[in-house]
């Protein structure tokens, strides 16, 4: 016999999460989708359950500012390689930040360094990793590595991090946040690099995205 109802205390805070599910599944089946790896029936039966359910993908939180960043990065014309990225993250409390793509950092990476910054009391012109390390690594990535994008990814600027850490304490002190964000959500306007993904995965950030496509390897290299 299934006990799960049972152990439910507060219906309303599982409606609530059922929900959110119902959408981070929309995204996930959506981008599946167009890799080829589910079919547009999946797609449409999800948003079916939605419509039942009364909601839309912009009932998820941080669709709408990861989607204006993005807009207001492209207003502003300070993407990276014509690719105007934007990444919203929603912090435990509830506080959201958002990051764009540069030539530095990946749009998740913009906003995973300014999350953990607001996690750590840590105000904004604070540099968590010393220009050295970042100018390092995307020579290392465009010179010998012939990445297309060298701007850092995620799961790079987590390894950046654990460097500086060891003689920065601002980057100690971002490290130290790393896990209040299990659990964390954020999404992201376009699809994300295996390194991105990878990272936030291994952090238990919940991602969903647009999935809008970028040029061939432009993350993936």
């Amino acid at each position: 016999m299934n006990r799960a109802g049972s152990g439910i205390v507060d219906d309303a805070a599982v409606s609530a999460a059922s929900v959110q599910e119902v959408i981070r599944r929309y995204f996930r089946h959506n981008w599946e989708r167009q890799r080829g790896l589910c079919s547009a029936d999946t797609v449409r039966r999800v948003q079916k359950l939605m419509v039942r359910l009364g909601v839309s993908a912009t009932d998820r939180p941080v669709v709408e500012p990861a989607r204006a960043a993005a807009a207001e990065a492209e207003k502003n014309q300070t993407g990276n390689d014509g690719f105007f990225c934007g990444a919203a993250l929603e912090l435990p409390g509830g506080a959201i930040v958002t990051g764009t793509n540069s030539p530095l950092f990946h749009s998740a990476s913009a906003a995973l360094i300014s999350g953990i910054k607001v996690l750590a009391g840590l105000p904004r012109y604070i540099h968590l990793l010393p220009a050295s390390i970042i100018e390092s690594v995307t020579a290392l990535k465009a010179g010998y590595l012939g990445s297309n994008s060298p701007s850092l990814n995620v799961q790079e600027v987590l390894i950046a991090l654990g460097i500086s850490a060891a003689s920065n304490p601002a980057a100690k002190a971002g490290v130290e946040m790393l896990p209040q964000l299990r659990g964390a959500q954020m999404h992201l306007t376009h699809e994300p690099g295996a390194g991105d993904e990878t990272g936030l995965r291994k952090l238990g950030v919940d991602v969903t995205t647009d999935a809008n496509p970028t040029s061939r390897g432009y993350f993936l290299r």
